[in-house]
């Protein structure tokens, strides 16, 4: 038995970050010149994109080598490859565009927003670009923080202590790339990670559910923010239909998380507390 097999969770965590950031840094800086990026520039987004995949790439691989020193399986962390995967991730995919569909309906129908119809003919030309990122994303931060981060912690904590954590470090993580847009937006961070921790339980502990819902959201809100395709009209706050056009940062959000998390709970037999 190796050391690594009884290691702290904290200390497996770490390392696994660590070695995250130090591979990728070298090759964000080959990009960051091959983009001609400097730091006092704002970050494009399809500048923003190549970084966030090329970072995202990295992580099962170093997943791997972690599983390797603790002789864990990663399909203990959720990531179960059988066909009931498939299907949870349709069924997530499907209610996480349903949920946004319906907050942005009722803003629409108060009035709070105009949907843009003459951009609604660039969406082909879109939508398998945008989401195949938004798989990705979806997939790998499911993994690591649904998947690995809450289990590690798991390990030394109760399920809500290790629950609140992971979606604390999943919302903090976020202010990685934009300090100014993600600080509103950490309230609705955490509590989507706690939503989507919800998911995996509703799952049966596999993360098909929560990647489904996860690339939905981020797809429909890439998809949105790419195209421009919606207007708000500034009759209410923006801390309602969400700071900086970010509905995470605003009660339209928590709304969105709310409603989802209701319906969550419908496919929950029972809760293990312990």
């Amino acid at each position: 038995m190796s050391w690594w097999e009884n290691a702290p969770s904290l200390t497996v965590l770490i390392t696994f970050f660590l070695i995250w950031v130090g591979c990728w840094l070298p090759i964000a800086l080959i990009l960051t010149k091959v983009l001609s990026w400097t730091p006092k520039q704002p970050l494009q987004p399809q500048q923003k994109i190549i970084l966030v995949v090329s970072l995202y790439l990295l992580a099962p691989l170093i997943l791997l080598v972690i599983c390797s020193l603790t002789h864990e399986s990663i399909s203990s962390y959720g990531c179960i490859g059988n066909f009931w995967i498939l299907s949870s991730l349709f069924l997530g995919f499907s209610l996480g565009v349903l949920s946004l569909a319906f907050v942005f309906g009722c803003q629409l129908s108060f009035g709070l927003c105009r949907l843009k119809v003459s951009n609604l003919k660039s969406v082909p030309s879109t939508l398998f670009s945008v989401m195949l990122v938004a798989a990705l994303v979806g997939g790998v931060e499911e993994l690591v923080f649904r998947g690995f981060v809450f289990s590690q912690l798991e390990q030394n904590y109760s399920v809500w202590m290790a629950a609140v954590i992971s979606s604390l470090i999943f919302a903090l993580l976020h202010l990685v790339w934009e300090q100014g847009e993600t600080i509103p937006q950490l309230p609705g961070l955490w509590l989507m990670g706690m939503v989507l921790v919800l998911a995996r339980f509703a799952d049966n502990g596999s993360l098909g559910l929560a990647w489904g819902l996860h690339g939905a959201w981020v797809w429909s809100i890439a998809t949105i923010d790419t195209l421009d395709l919606i207007d708000y009209t500034g009759k209410t706050s923006e801390w309602i239909t969400g700071k900086n056009k970010k509905p995470l940062a605003g009660v339209a959000g928590i709304f969105c998380m709310g409603i989802t998390a209701l319906v969550l709970c419908l496919f929950l037999n029972k809760f293990n507390f312990a």
